[in-house]
């Protein structure tokens, strides 16, 4: 099989990596406008070549969108255009579903276009943070399977077990919502202390000296890339708005008790958080 990756990243190369040595594919092109991307994964042996993505669409049996998701709801009708009447398949692994799902709705080609969002990433961007076995173990969400022909979902769940992932299915709309709580407030809340931390504290030797586990794994996603995750932010900005309001509320709560030197209500607070640890213990 031949496969096209459009966007050479951390995910678009991390796919690259296993998917060749775990025999998915026996060829691999690349796709992306930044040529010091396609001279790292050239030289690093990601791909065999790179294309324009009229080019790359025409010579492979899987197109993989890893664009920022608002580039791939860009792209969707575009590719779809091309592939439309043959067998080759278009899946994407943005972190929201809504819009590009919107964005194929009516399109003749819909059933070739197979909606993922894999469940793993690291706060490093770019070819050289490709890595192995980044998918292993880790959850890919399936949506709108009624959709998809056949065909091309029994593809891309081939390439999901190839990847060791667990699958689950769900609507768009549904996946958006429960991403907005579990996966976006975390970056947001990420970026936001550290813009706080940085405004406060101005020496960097107390940020590094101070800085413990707590913080660095809290603060850790602030350094994703803004490129990728503004849009994320704004394409699902509806339930963002929502789950960012819940937190504000909740950061008042704790807020209130300090102020009001309420202990019994900040441990009251703090045993309704740890509830959390049956979850995900």
């Amino acid at each position: 099989m031949t496969i096209a990756v459009v966007g050479i990243g951390l995910i678009g190369g991390s796919l690259m990596v296993d998917l060749r040595k775990r025999g998915f594919t026996d060829r691999i092109i690349g796709v992306d406008n930044n040529m010091h991307h396609q001279n790292i994964a050239l030289l690093c042996g990601l791909v065999d070549e790179i294309e324009t993505l009229e080019n790359a669409v025409n010579k492979s049996d899987l197109i993989i969108l890893c664009t920022p998701v608002s580039t791939n709801c860009r792209m969707l009708p575009e590719i779809l255009d091309m592939i439309e009447g043959t067998t080759k398949v278009v899946t994407d692994m943005g972190s929201t579903k809504a819009s590009i799902a919107n964005a194929a709705k009516d399109h003749k080609a819909r059933g070739r276009y197979v909606a993922v969002h894999p469940m793993a990433g690291t706060e490093y961007s770019g070819p050289l943070a490709a890595i192995g076995k980044l998918f292993d173990y880790k959850t890919a969400i399936l949506c709108d399977r009624e959709l998809s022909d056949k065909d091309a979902i029994e593809k891309v769940e081939k390439m999901l077990d190839i990847l060791n992932m667990h699958k689950v299915y769900m609507n768009s709309t549904d996946h958006d919502m429960h991403v907005a709580y579990i996966s976006h407030i975390s970056h947001i809340t990420s970026f936001s202390l550290a813009l706080c931390v940085l405004e406060k504290e101005h020496e960097e030797q107390n940020i590094l000296t101070l800085a413990g586990g707590g913080f660095e794994s809290t603060v850790r996603l602030a350094k994703s890339n803004g490129e990728t995750w503004a849009p994320i932010f704004l394409e699902n900005g509806e339930y963002i708005l929502e789950v960012m309001d819940t937190y504000i509320e909740k950061m008042n709560s704790f807020r209130k008790m300090i102020t009001d030197k309420d202990i019994n209500g900040l441990k009251s607070l703090m045993e309704e958080a740890n509830k959390i640890r049956k979850i995900l213990n």
